[in-house]
């Protein structure tokens, strides 16, 4: 059969989304940080993407470190550029419409509040400041 390679990009980039928030709300958002990071051509940087990428090699350990970036994986999109080969998840609609129309804004970061919620940024600068209060709202640092 084959699907409409815009469909799946959607699917896979809808599949992302769905793992990376589960407020409805934000996914705008998260998929706006997404699109703009294909727009530039720079990676997406989707922890959900490891995540799967480890589930499937049978090596995830339950919480993400900085080694886990590394891991060999077409799925991985800290080391692989745009989207991955297929979906990671099932997509719910929410996650479908917001990868169909994302917010439209400048955001490139994006980070937990610790509280459930996301930061999100437009420069790396603004992003740091958001990591910081995340570490010190949750990890107390």
């Amino acid at each position: 059969l084959g699907l409409n390679t815009d469909v799946e990009r959607t699917v896979t980039l809808a599949s992302i989304i769905e793992k990376e928030t589960g407020v409805a709300e934000e996914r705008p958002e998260v998929a706006s940080v997404y699109a703009n990071r294909l727009a530039r051509r720079v990676a997406l940087q989707a922890d959900p993407s490891v995540i799967y990428a480890e589930l499937l090699q049978g090596t995830y350990g339950g919480a993400l470190h900085h080694n886990d970036m590394r891991f060999d994986s077409q799925y991985n999109t800290y080391l692989h550029p745009g989207l991955p080969p297929g979906p990671i998840a099932n997509p719910g609609k929410s996650s479908l419409q917001a990868a169909m129309h994302p917010a439209d804004t400048r955001y490139l970061y994006f980070v937990s509040d610790g509280n459930g919620h996301h930061r999100f940024s437009s420069t790396l600068e603004e992003h740091n400041k958001n990591v910081a209060a995340f570490r010190r709202a949750v990890m107390g640092k």
